[in-house]
């Protein structure tokens, strides 16, 4: 019996994880938690590809279908919900498995999040201003008078990094890696291994085309029609489709059209993905072949997990 011990599935749109997350789940009597940005929202199934109603029944999934599509919806909210869903399966002395798309928050529940780091616009907007006027070094020059450590950690043209940096810094007059080490995840409290699953470029994109298809023959239209009824928040505006098949509503071009922008736009969504969870090493990447089931996949799972 594995106790707290949590395995991420994570991987771009398309790639299979549903599936494979729900046969290991199974196998382990684990339960899920889902690591996705837009499955949370309630009257939204097609569009964000929830796991389907005998899946859902036959293993316990968490932060899917939760949040009414008029909320508002953040890392934040997530990473709290989340953490603890975690805690009550380990409550259930179960093993945690957790699948989806969401790189950043993925990345929160691995290394916590900034507590007390507000956003404040106008510093941040007042420091791209200087960066444009007066030049990086300027900048890493005060960083390093206000937080030498974070000057150092910081690589000298990561810009973004910087303002980020100084930011927190004039806005909590404490230095940025102080309140970095405060924040905290569960890397390192847990046993936890991190699996991402990729294939050919070719084969991805077939299966996001064949997907979109799919949500379209499964009333895609009717859903996000019905969506768009309602006072929607700004996050839930995200989903994609809504916006694709917005415009076909609005009569500004064809279903066809919103078939093919939706393709397109879930194909770069994918690639972004793709490069975000390349920058984590703690991952690990297991292949797909084309024609491969679940059953591959979850071979290679059982092995790295001595199962």
């Amino acid at each position: 019996m594995h106790h707290n011990k949590i395995i991420f599935i994570v991987g771009p749109t398309a790639v299979g994880k549903t599936e494979v997350a729900f046969r290991l789940a199974q196998q382990m009597q684990a339960e899920i938690v889902s690591c996705d940005a837009m499955q949370v929202y309630r009257e939204v199934s097609i569009a964000t590809n929830t796991p389907l109603p005998e899946m859902l029944r036959s293993v316990p999934h968490h932060c899917v279908h939760v949040v009414e599509p008029s909320r508002e919806f953040d890392v934040a909210a997530y990473n709290d919900m989340a953490l603890q869903a975690v805690r009550d399966i380990f409550q259930r002395q179960k093993t945690v498995v957790i699948t989806g798309g969401s790189g950043l928050y993925m990345q929160v529940l691995l290394d916590g999040i900034f507590q007390g780091a507000p956003k404040e616009r106008y510093i941040r907007d007042e420091l791209w201003q200087r960066f444009e006027a007066e030049g990086r070094e300027a900048l890493i020059r005060e960083l390093k008078a206000r937080d030498p450590m974070a000057a150092q950690r910081i690589h000298p043209h990561d810009t973004r990094r910087i303002i980020r940096a100084l930011e927190v810094c004039l806005a909590t007059d404490q230095p940025f890696s102080k309140l970095q080490k405060e924040r905290q995840g569960l890397w390192g409290k847990y046993e936890i291994s991190l699996y991402a699953l990729t294939r050919e470029r070719e084969d991805l994109y077939d299966r996001i085309n064949r997907r979109v298809d799919q949500m379209f023959e499964q009333g895609l239209m009717e859903e996000i029609g019905r969506l768009r009824q309602r006072s929607l928040s700004l996050t839930a505006r995200r989903i994609i489709g809504f916006r694709e098949v917005s415009g076909c509503l609005d009569h500004e071009y064809d279903e066809s059209r919103a078939r093919y922008l939706m393709k397109l736009h879930t194909r770069h969504y994918a690639k972004r993905q793709l490069t975000w969870f390349r920058k984590d090493n703690r991952i690990q990447w297991i292949f797909l072949r084309r024609d491969a089931g679940a059953a591959e996949p979850l071979a290679a799972l059982a092995k790295a997990e001595h199962l």
